[in-house]
Parts: structure tokens; sequence; C-alpha cells
């Protein structure tokens, strides 16, 4: 049987090299070299844009344990990423033009894979047999277009306006207070962030003087209304924002008595309260100034990011509504979504959510329907990021990084004491990932170094 991916990225590479291992004949459709997007400058596959680093590999970061879990099932990415890699402390950062020709040649050498170049403008017909769909947050404006049509107009996004998510236990409670203006709602609904004069005029001072990311050649410099980056509305004059996203009215800090100066407003991301969103926080400044300035707000100086800020041109699918649980377009069964088109955000998630529908499809082909792995572990909480298993009732869905707030939250203390998270989390994945693959006959790789951080330069 022959399946068809169409984008060759990290997604569509990944999807593609599982399903010829696993004895599928695959044809691999992409519109390079004849059609190349404008944000590519190179022939190959699996093509890295923006950065030639694929974020920590530390094991005890969500986006470490993935390429773990990644790579002892086999991935290509990951084969690739370690065989390319330059020294960049417990990152994993590649050589780009080395690290897609490891791809690219790979894929071409497989018998069981045939590449062809065609741009596709509108998607198969529910007749045309077995497709995986990966072709990336670029999807061109012809496919996309005809995604609406199929899919209805308001189940596709095009432009991507995401701010910072931090983890919940790295708020300080003591300052951060817990209320909604004028007492509306459940009184709880946001947790507060106060400031002062003082406080507010120097946070103004630092988000403005801060380095923002410079625009490619293939965006524009535009921006919606409802999706201004924080620093263009604080820029706008000394007060934007206290009349916008940092208004204070209908509250009291209860630490004074008083009506703040300004307040930035924390809104809950996930069921268990492990995830919050600096809300009207979206940005355009690099990630270092990012944090940086965020941690000046009172009561996140030791903010612990789970997802940074950003605005960029992006194209993704309401998964939740749209997709089964075997990553199937409901309207049309034989085509399958892959990688950033869903809702995951960056290399590694693209790579691992195109791995992981392969095998989904792989299995089901075999009449063997594999289980998706263990929400204990990082591919079984991006699984059900896609999913909308993590979504908040009336909260939309948005892309979003591998982190810990997807994996359900450990025992509080005494059971599990707060500096032995980290470790207890690790312990708690392995075990559940190693678990699931010994029950659905999986094979596993061996880990690199037992009780390690099995990424980091050593």
């Amino acid at each position: 049987m022959q399946v068809t991916i169409v984008g060759a990225g990290l997604a569509g590479s990944e999807a593609a090299w599982q399903l010829a291992q696993a004895g599928l004949e695959v044809e691999l459709v992409d519109m390079k070299p004849d059609n190349r997007p404008a944000a590519h400058t190179s022939e190959q596959f699996a093509e890295l844009v923006c950065s030639n680093s694929l974020r920590s590999g530390n094991l005890q970061n969500a986006v470490g344990l993935i390429k773990e879990e990644m790579r002892r099932l086999g991935s290509l990415v990951m084969d690739a990423a370690l065989a390319t890699r330059v020294p960049a402390g417990d990152a994993l950062a590649v050589d780009r033009q080395a690290f897609a020709e490891h791809i690219t040649h790979a894929l071409a050498a497989h018998p069981r894979i045939k590449r062809r170049c065609a741009a596709l403008c509108e998607l198969p017909a529910a007749t045309a047999g077995e497709h995986v769909i990966a072709t990336g947050p670029l999807t061109s404006p012809k496919l996309g277009q005809d995604i609406v049509r199929v899919t209805g107009s308001s189940r596709l996004y095009f432009y991507d306006a995401i701010a910072p998510i931090i983890a919940g236990d790295s708020i300080d409670r003591a300052i951060v207070f817990a209320a909604s203006r004028y007492g509306k709602g459940a009184g709880d609904d946001y947790l507060n962030c106060p400031m002062n004069q003082t406080e507010y005029e120097a946070f103004l001072a630092a988000l403005l003087a801060g380095e923002c990311m410079p625009l490619h050649s293939f965006e524009e410099p535009k921006y919606f209304q409802g999706c201004m980056p924080v620093e263009v509305v604080g820029a706008s004059g000394a007060d934007a924002l206290r009349f916008g996203a940092m208004k204070p009215v209908g509250l009291t800090d209860p630490r004074t008595g008083r009506r703040p100066y300004a307040v930035v407003q924390l809104r809950q991301e996930d069921k268990a309260g492990l995830a919050f969103n600096l809300v009207g926080f979206q940005t355009k400044l690099m990630h270092p100034a990012q944090r940086h300035v965020f941690r000046l707000i009172p009561g996140l100086a030791q903010a612990e990011f789970l997802r940074l800020g950003a605005i960029h041109r992006n194209t993704f699918l309401d998964s939740p509504s749209l997709l089964d649980a075997r990553m199937r377009l409901v309207a049309r069964p034989n085509l399958r979504f892959a990688g950033q088109l869903t809702g995951v955000e960056g290399y590694v998630e693209s790579a691992a959510h195109g791995l992981l529908t392969a095998r989904l499809l792989a299995s089901d082909l075999g009449g063997r329907p594999l289980v998706p792995p263990p929400a204990e572990s990082a591919l079984g909480a991006l699984y059900r990021h896609v999913r909308g298993e993590l979504l908040l009732s009336g909260r939309p869905y948005e892309p979003q990084n591998v982190n810990w707030s997807m994996v359900p939250p450990p025992p509080p203390p005494p059971a599990v004491r707060k500096n032995e998270v980290k470790a207890w989390r690790l312990r708690r994945a392995v075990t559940a990932f190693e678990s699931w693959a010994k029950t659905a006959g999986v094979a596993l790789a061996p880990p690199t170094s037992p009780g390690g951080p099995v990424l980091d330069d050593a």
C-alpha cells in the first residue's frame, strides 16, 4: 500500500521515514525545487529557516525528553541532529546545511520512498488514498483556501499572536493576588501582579529598550488591532498600557488596600493550574529580552517560562474540532495532518508530531491500532494538546510548545518536595513510556546514558 506525504519539512520528512521503515511505499510530494517558498534558501528537505537550535537537550526539560523519546523510536530527525550537532552548551544545535543534507540523502536513498515535485493547490479527494498533509506554517494560499472550503472559514487561522506562558509554581503568591475586576466571576478568575508608579515606569523603560526580533524578508511588518505587540502599544504613550492590557480599574491590592497604579493579569491556561498566560502580552521581543523584562513584573522575579511570546504569520487548524484521535480529518478520513499545521509550535514538536502521526497511520493500516503514548510522557503530552484535552472550557485552541504543564501534576508536598519535582517527573515519564512501548510491542533503542540527561554534551 502507498501513502502520500505532502510537505517535506521536519514533520513530513519524519513521517515519510517512519512509514517507509514500517514497510509501506511512500510518495513524498514537495513544491521544491520548482516552487521554492520565499522563506527557504535551499532545495534540501527539512530546512531549518530561523534557528540552528533544537532547544534544550536536558531530560529535565520537556523538550529534551521528547527528543529522547523520538530518538528511542528511531527518529530520522534526531539521527540527523545528533550526527550534525555543534557545540552549544546543553542545547542541541546543528549545522543547518549538514542537517538538511543528512535527511535529504537518507530519504532519497530509501528504497520505499519516491520523491515528486508538485505544489498542492487543494486537498486530495476522499477517494485519493491515504495522505498525510504536513505543509507547515507557510502553507500556500491556494491550499489554505481549500482547507477553509472543506473545514469552514472559522477553523483555520492565518495569524499567530501568542503571549508568554509561565509555570504556576514559579509565581510569588505573597505579591500576586487572585481577583476579578469589581468582584465579577468566581473571584479568582485571574491572578494580578500589582505595580506602583515607580515599578511601572521602570518596567515600561525596560520594555521599550528591549531588543526585538527582526522581520524576515518573507514577513510583512503589519499587525492586526487585536494582536498588537505589547512594546508597540507601550511606545504609543506613557499611559497606553495602563489604559489597555495593564489597566488596574476594579482591583484592590490586599497588601495596601488601594487600587494599584498598573496591573499585569495572569490567566489560568490548563485545568490543573500549572500554567498561566500573561494577558495581552504578545510580543516581538527577543527571547532573552522577554525573560529579563517580564521578570521585572512584581511577583514574576523567578518566573519559569513554558512558552515565550511571538507574533508571526502562521497557519494552523482548530485540531480538537477537526481531527479525530488518529489525526484524521473528520470530513475526509483518508487525510491525516501532521506537524505545525495541527497547532504544535516549534521544529522539535513538528517532527515529533510527524513521527506520532505516521506511527498511528502505519498501525491502523496494519490492523493493529497503536494506543497513543501515555499522558505522563512528552509525546503523550503533545498528543493531548492536539486533541484539546488540556483546554479550559471556552478557551480557543492555540499553538503550543511541549512543556511540563501538559502532563499530570505530581503529588503535592510532602509526597514530592518542590526541589524533587523535576527528577520525579522524569522518572515517571520514562517508566510510563517504557511500559507503554512494552505493552504495545513497540521497539525502543536503549537510553544513551541511563540516569542522566542523555543528550547533554559528554
